[in-house]
Parts: C-alpha cells; structure tokens; sequence
C-alpha cells in the first residue's frame, strides 16, 4: 500500500535512460505516474540513489533539485452515463483522509479528522460535518460588505446533514472520539448538485483513514420525467422532474432516504427505491479499490463500553422498577420521566455503597439501554405500545383553524402531546428569500421556518443562531406542502409559515405539516388539497450471531420515547394522492429495503385518516378578503416612469403607507386594507402616470387657470385642458368661480384635440342633475298659451316631439304671459280680442301647480306662431318700434317692458343649446357649438375664419377634405377645440 506522498526512488526506466533524454524526464514521469506531478519544496538531501539495472547510469541520472513527485491515486467509474472519479494523494496529505470526487467540472474534497482520545465518559459519538460552498468555487465574489464568506447558510447546513445521516450508524458501539468531516467545494459547473457528491467522497476519505468504521456507502440521486427514471439527473432535468429521491446504502441495506415529491404513488415510489439501491452500490466497489491502494490501517481505538459484569448488576437493579412504570397507563411524559429518575438514582445510590466505580461511570448509559430493552420486548412480545396503543394506532387530533383572525393565517394543530402552532404571512413577490447557493434558483418565494424552543419539553437553555435540527424538520414540511402550492404565475405572494412547537412528544415535523396546510387554507391560499404527515417506527430482534433480522414490529405515529428506543424514524408526508417528502433516519447499520416499503401502507393508513379530521375543520381555501391578508397589485412601466418610481419609492411608501417592489421591470404594491392600495395606485398615478386611456378617471392638481378654461396637471406631469364648457353641468362664466389653482381635482380624459392635446371634463365626474316625476299623471295642457309680441329672431328652428318643464317655469311662463297681456293693452296691442277663449285669468294661473307639464311639440310650435303673428299685427310692441320710442325719449313707455318679457319667454322657450348659431358671441362659445362664419383669409395650411360679432377663429386643411375656398365665402363650421392662446379651432359641418 502507497502511503508515502514523497518518491524516494527514481523509476528504473529513468535510470536506464541515455543522458541524451535527461530533459524528458518530467513527461515520462507524467507518464508513469498515476497521476500529474506537482512543484513543491526541494527533495529531501537524505533520498534514496538512483537504483537501475544498469550501474554505469546511476551517476547520469540524478533528480532534479526542487522536484517533488507525489504519488496520487484514481478510480474511474461511471453511473448513469456520468463519468465520475475518485482522487487521493495530490491535495489535503495531512489529513486523516482526503478525496477529490469529479463529475465533469464538479469537484468536491472531502476530508476527515479523529481526535486522539476522547475526552472524559462521554456516552455519544461527537460527529461534525461541515460542507462549505464557497463564492470562488462558481467564479464570483461574495457580496458581504468584507466580501468574504460568514456562517454558515441553510443549504451548507442541509448538506451536512445529507452526508452525517447515512454515516453515522456505521461508527461501531463505544466509539466516542471526536471526529470531524469537512467537505469543500473546489469548483462547480452548475450541472450537478454537489451535495451527494460530497457524501461519497466522505466515504471514500473515511475508507482511506485509520479511524474505525464500517463502510463504504453509496449515495445516488434519482428523478422521474415523463416516467422514466433519470441517475444522477443534472440540475436541469431536476427541475423538470417530479421527483428527486436521495438513496444511501451499503451493499445490502439502506441507510437514508431523502425524498421530495408530487404526489408520487407509493408504488412508484416503491419501484424509485428499487432501482436505486444497485446504482449506489457502484460507488462502493472503486471506494474499496482505493483504499487497498492508498488506504491506511484501521488504529486500535479504546471502545468505552461498560463491562458485562456491571452492566448485569445495573440490570437486575432496574429491570423490575421499569417494568412497572411502562405497565401503567396512568404516567404522562413527565411522570414516567420523573419515575424514571427516581430509578436511575436509587441504582446510582446503591453502586456508591458497593463502590463500583466502573458502574457509577456508565450507570446513565446502563440505565438507558435497560429501558430501551424492556420497551422493545414489550412491543415484541406483548404488542404493547408505551401509552397503550394498537401498534397502527394514531394518537387524538385537535384541529383548529383561525386561531388568530388578525393574522393572515393561523391554525392550532394536536397529536396527543405534541402541538404546533402555525401562521401564514404574505407578502410581495420582492420579499423572496435571496439565495448565494452555487447551484440552483437565485430566490425562493415559500419559505417554512421551524422553531423548537426549550419550554416545549419544559427545559431551559440558551437560544442561538440557526440550528441544524431546526432547519432539518423546517425544510422537510417546507417540501411536503411545496408541491400543493399554486403555480407563481396564478400566485405572485411571497409566503412564509412559522411553525413554533408548543408541546413535543414526538415528530413535531409532521406536525408541523398538518398544521401548515391548515394555516395556508385559513389564509386563501388555493392549495389544492390538504398534506398530512405522520411518523413511522421500528422495532426489530437481530440475531447476534448473523446480523440479520428476525423479527420485527412496525408502529405508526411514535412517541418520543418510542423514537429514541427503536430502530427508525420515517416521516412521510402527502396528500391522498401521494407522496410529497420523505425523511428517513435509523440507528442500527442498516435496514432491509423490503421493511422500508412494507412500512408505506401503514403511513398511508395514518395519513388517511389524519386528512378527515383536518377536512372537518376546513376543507377548501378562505376567500382572501374575507381575512386580513394584503392586497397586492401588480404594474407595468416603461424604463422612464420606473426610473421616476424608483426616485419618488419612498415618498409613495410613506404617504401611502404601502409597500412598493420593483422586480424585473414590474412594479408589485402590497398593501394591508384596499383602501391602502387605491390611496398607493392613486399616488403612483399622480407622481408616474400611466397610459391615457379615454374615459378614465384621473387625479390633477390645476396649475393655470385662463379666460376659457384651465390647465391641469395630471398622470405623471402631463398637462391636460379643462375647458370652462367642461366645468360644470350649469352655465358657468367665470373659471376662477369654479376651481382655484393648486385644486386638487378628479376628471375624466374625453379625448384630444386635433394637435394631440389632452382634454379634460369635470362636469363628466360629477352626477347628472335629475328631474323627478311624481306617480300622478302629469296634466297635459289642451290649449296653448296666451298670445303676446315676440321678435321673430327668437324663435326657435327646430322644436322636440315632447317637451317636459319643471311646474315653475310653466307658472313663470303664466305669469308673463299675463304681464304681457296688460301691458299690451297699455300700448293698444289687445291679443286678448283676437283670442277671447285663450285669455288667461290669474286665477287660472295659480291652478297651474304641477311639478312638471308635459307639452307636445306641435303645440309649442303653435304658441310661438301665435306669438309671431301677434308681434307682427302690433308694431308698436317690436322691438324696432319700441327702440324709436326709446330714441325719442318716450321713457314711460311701458311697451320695453313687453319686449323683455316677451324676450326672456323665448330664452326659456328655447334652451341655450338650441340657439340659432349666427347668435353665438365669441365669449360664450364651447366646443361643439355649430355656426356660420365667413372666409377671412387663405392661407397655406388653412383658413382665417371671421364670426359674426368680429371675431376670428383658424381651420386647417385636411388632407382629404375641400381647399376651394373664396374670401367672403359663409361656410358651417363646428367648434373643435381652443389653441393654447385660446383661439378657437373650428372643423367643417359636412
């Protein structure tokens, strides 16, 4: 066996070569050699001469001053199309053992230490495992402020844990020193996980080093995609498997199982396992071969075992004690404990008398292994379970969901003693927990953090940072309800489960999984369906002789005790249809493949029935508002208004008082109520703005105000006119009467003028004004009105079918009318002779009371003939004739009056929006009003428009449209918009 790393002779082939080759020295040795050489300090002036068949050529060939050769060893295999080597003696030679494992630009070393001696009695094996993944191995510096590595992250501690669970049972009994693994990851492709990588290379390096243990193992990951079971799967295809299944074994039994899953079938499953154990043994059979070449001599180790003689007499001390105590179904968990105690010190005090000092050392230990040995010969025996239970028995269940209705969700789940209490957090997709691991997703959007304080098991003890077991059980249900969650796509939250263990007596990790799909229901999360987990155990006899075993007993749902006197704890998790994660973990130096998957059905069994209690508390997801689970609104912006929202975060934050998240060009707000969320997109609105859309409500502050409207600013800084038409649904003459600048104002985008301008409408916010009919029937006048003087210019052109008026402008209508029939009396227009029957009395006046009359078209049109015709039969009452009068100084004539009366009878008669367009002023003008102007001017582009009362106004050409103008030319045009000097833009009526 080559144990020396230092070559002391020269190769014979060397020494036989001519001068003349001298200088090829080094590639021949590369040759030779097993491995490449490496360059180090000067050899050794005590080396061995150059030994050769031929004796002339031992003075020619002398080595090299400052060449080392090291003698390196390799084992080349493969698994599942993978090449994979084994490499010892280049790197790491003072340790106890040293391997580098190789997978294509995947290397991992992995190294092992043993203390010389063990330190006092100790009853335990202190095995450390640290696996290290640092930056430099993927080519990137740490992002840390010292930019270098810290403690350790949550994978490093999963990782250890991977390779520390199959290794440890293969330490012998008694074997109490300190030995300590550390595997390194020296470079990583991002194809292959390192993590079983490195536990065979522990294997190996365990193999090569002196300190007692019973290996080698083999450890193989196995997928599934499309069916079809893929070995060693890079991480690639791992993510488009369903299943990722980590098997550790030895030639004949396994050892570890680690598995996540969706929904896998337990006969698939069965069939996963099967076809793994050959493949991980191929990694076993090159782990012998080099340890027969580069191993070392397995060291004489003091075992601290206590000797049969006093162990007997502690036997016969306490058997019997402990017999009673598991015989009475009256001891809970600390009564028995208690008793127990009692036991252990009654033995201990009896062993002082004697002063048996071999036994007061291990009387602890001793005391231990009787118990563990009448609890399994009652199981094996008798079928007696410690609490009295059938051995396929699960323990009472108390759900509860919404324990904490404040949260977003929270559930109170009971296994008999162990209790769990669980909550659901959510969050915005950017509160993802950011990951440095060399392999796999950069973030992790579902994360399940596990604490174990001491008060669950009514101990005191210090609280650090994290903790290995604690991470183990959090990331095992962390996998088992993975697999039920919704697609990130349908569900963007972020989502955190908390689980503190109130209570322990036995997987608190299943526990933890029944109450976290509890709390993920209470919260509104739609998982598909419930995941239960229980716990299943074993019970075995072994034939001392053989090793084999030959009876055994499978419980489900252990107890604490029952955990620490057995043989196994399998935890398996899933729904009804299957498997979702798996943990499994033992004591002795392996268990049959075949007692594995007999012990499936039984944890279905349990898990079935697990599953109906947490249906009857809640069965289908809560509606998320019915809760206080956050509101969450995703947004898209172009790299303009992100850089505007990344400016003003903070701001909005504050004032909005939600949570603001940018992630690869999407905005995510989270915010606790609704009325948080519309406050925040309300502000995002103002500050960024989004794209105009017509007919969408806005929030602008208005920064100008000018004779025919104002400008607002809205939606980021865009400038939008609010003109004074669009103020309000009543006449309004002056802006300033309506809005202020500075005002805050929600208005409604109608459209844009034709230079692209926004326009604005506030009277398009506010509620139409209503006109209330009462149930009565409305009376329908049978005549028309009295007649009077009018000028023929008010008439209006154009009259509705039906024309409905509030009850006071009809009786304002009467009352003119009847002022008019006086005064024209006054000025010798007597109307009333003309139409006797249609005089109007004020007593009939004051019966005209209803809220509204309904007329028909054709009869207003007959009062205004009527009254046309009256104007015409008495000039006196014109206008032109009562403006002589006023000339000529009649100022007592009373007929001015007539006129205007007669005047605002036809402004209520006919409404503003039906007034002929040669009447409309420059002043009064709003968009959409129709007139007759005349051609000013041609221009290149368009017309210079003059209105009636002197005013001009712009037409462009189309590109389409008519160009043949000639000044002086009256053409219809309507009111398109106003310029920003507030100069109306007109269009042609076609």
């Amino acid at each position: 066996m080559a144990t020396s790393l230092l070559r002391k002779n020269v190769h014979p082939l060397m020494a036989a070569c001519p001068s003349l080759l001298s200088s090829l020295r080094l590639s021949l040795l590369r040759s030779i050699s097993s491995s490449p050489m490496r360059f180090s300090a000067p050899l050794s002036e005590s080396s061995s001469e150059v030994e050769s068949d031929s004796p002339s050529s031992s003075t020619n060939l002398s080595p090299r001053p400052g060449v080392k050769i090291l003698d390196s060893y390799k084992e080349e295999f493969e698994i599942g199309s993978r090449a994979i080597s084994f490499e010892t003696g280049k790197i790491a030679r003072f340790a106890n053992g040293a391997v580098v494992i190789s997978m294509d630009d995947t290397h991992v070393l992995s190294t092992v230490a043993c203390a010389k001696s063990g330190e006092g009695a100790r009853d335990f094996l202190p095995l450390t495992v640290d696996y290290q993944e640092k930056q430099f191995a993927q080519g990137v510096i740490p992002t840390t402020y010292m930019r270098r590595e810290g403690a350790p992250k949550e994978r490093e501690l999963l990782c250890g844990r991977l390779i520390d669970r199959p290794i440890r049972p293969l330490f012998p009994p008694g074997f109490y020193h300190e030995v300590q693994v550390t595997a390194n990851v020296l470079s990583s492709d991002g194809k292959h996980d390192p993590d079983v990588m490195a536990a065979n290379a522990t294997s190996a390096a365990l193999m090569l080093s002196d300190i007692p243990w019973n290996g080698p193992i083999g450890v193989i990951r196995v997928g599934r995609i499309d069916g079809k079971f893929v070995f060693n799967p890079t991480m690639d295809e791992l993510s488009l498997s369903d299943l990722n299944l980590v098997y550790a074994c030895t030639k004949d039994k396994t050892l570890m199982i680690d598995v996540q899953a969706r929904e896998i079938t337990e006969r698939d499953l069965q069939a996963g396992l099967r076809l793994a154990h050959p493949e991980a043994v191929k990694y076993i059979e090159p782990q012998i071969r080099l340890a027969e070449k580069a191993g070392k001599r397995k060291r004489e180790y003091r075992l601290s075992l206590i000797s049969d003689k006093s162990f007997e007499k502690i036997k016969s001390l306490s058997e019997s004690p402990i017999e009673e105590v598991f015989t009475d179904p009256t001891y809970g968990k600390f009564e028995r404990g208690e008793a127990l105690e009692k036991i252990a010190q009654t033995v201990k005090a009896e062993l002082e008398e004697e002063g048996d000092e071999d036994g007061l050392k291990y009387v602890s230990k001793a005391i231990d292994t009787v118990r563990k040995q009448v609890i399994r010969r009652r199981i094996i025996e008798k079928g007696l379970r410690v609490d009295g239970r059938q051995l396929d028995e699960v323990r009472p269940l108390y759900c509860e969901s919404g324990t904490y209705p404040i949260l977003h969700g929270s559930s109170l789940f009971s296994r008999g003693d162990t209790q769990v209490l669980c909550t659901v957090t959510l969050g915005a997709p950017g509160d993802a927990q950011r990951l440095d691991h060399i392999v796999g997703p950069p973030t992790k959007r579902f994360m399940l953090h596990y604490s174990f304080p001491p008060f669950s098991i009514n101990e005191v003890a210090k609280r650090g940072g994290l903790n290995r077991r604690e991470v183990g059980h959090g990331t095992l249900a962390e996998k088992a309800l993975l697999a039920v969650l919704p697609p990130e796509d349908d569900f963007p939250y972020t989502l955190r489960i908390n689980s503190e263990v109130m209570a322990s007596d036995g997987s608190t990790s299943m526990a933890t999984v029944c109450g976290g799909s509890m709390a993920l229901m209470d919260a509104g999360i739609p998982v598909r369906e419930h995941v239960a987990g229980v716990s299943v155990g074993l019970v075995s006899e072994v034939d001392p002789a053989t090793g084999e075993i030959t009876d055994y007993r499978i419980l489900t749902d252990i107890l604490g005790l029952e955990d620490h006197s057995g043989d196994m704890d399998f935890k398996i998790a899933g729904t009804r249809k299957g498997i979702t994660a798996i943990q499994l973990d033992i004591k002795p130096a392996g268990i049959p493949l075949d007692i594995i998957c007999e012990s499936l059905e039984p944890a279905r069994r349990g898990r079935e029935h697990i599953l109906v209690r947490m249906e009857q508390e809640i069965s289908t997801a809560r509606a998320m508002n019915d809760g206080s689970a956050p509101r969450l609104a995703t947004l898209k912006f172009s790299n303009d208004s992100l850089r505007k929202l990344i400016i003003n975060r903070k701001k909005i934050e504050q004032e909005a008082g939600a949570r603001v998240s940018v992630s690869d060009g999407t905005v995510t707000l989270v915010a606790k109520t609704q009325t948080t969320m519309e406050k925040a997109l309300e502000k995002i609105d103002f500050l960024i703005g989004r794209q105009i859309e017509v007919g969408k409500v806005y929030k602008g502050v208005v920064s100008s105000i000018k004779e025919y409207g104002a400008f607002v600013e809205f939606n980021g800084g865009q400038q939008g006119l609010l003109h004074i038409s669009e103020l309000s649904h009543d006449p309004v003459s002056k802006v300033s009467d309506v809005v202020s600048v500075g005002q805050q104002l929600s208005l409604m985008c109608i459209g844009q003028d034709l230079r692209g301008n926004l326009k604005l409408s506030l009277k398009a916010t506010l509620p139409t004004p209503k006109k209330n009919l009462l149930d009565s029937p409305v009376p329908v006048a049978s005549q028309p009105p009295q007649e009077t003087t009018i000028s023929e210019d008010v008439i209006s052109n154009s009259t509705p079918p039906v024309i409905i008026r509030p009850a006071e402008e009809c009786d304002s209508i009467s009352n003119k009318l009847l002022t008019i029939k006086r005064k024209s009396r006054k000025a010798s227009v007597d109307v009333a002779s003309q139409h006797p029957q249609e005089t109007t009395t004020s007593e009939e006046i004051g019966n005209l009371t209803p809220p509204f009359v309904i007329r028909a078209g054709e009869e207003c049109d007959s009062l205004a003939n009527k009254l046309l015709a009256a104007n015409k039969k008495s000039p006196k009452t014109s206008k032109s004739s009562l403006r002589t009068s006023l000339r000529k100084g009649n100022k007592k004539d009373t007929s001015k009056d007539t006129v205007g009366i007669a005047e605002e009878l036809a402004q209520i008669m006919n409404p503003a929006d039906e007034a002929p367009k040669d009447e409309v002023s420059s002043g009064q003008m709003k968009i959409g009003d129709v007139m007759t102007a005349k051609v000013h001017q041609i221009r290149a582009h368009g017309l210079v428009l003059e209105l009636s009362d002197g005013e001009r106004g712009m037409y462009k050409f189309q590109e389409d449209g008519r160009k043949d103008f000639e000044v002086g030319e009256e053409v219809d045009v309507v009111l398109s918009t106003f310029s920003t000097k507030g100069i109306p833009i007109f269009s042609l009526v076609d």
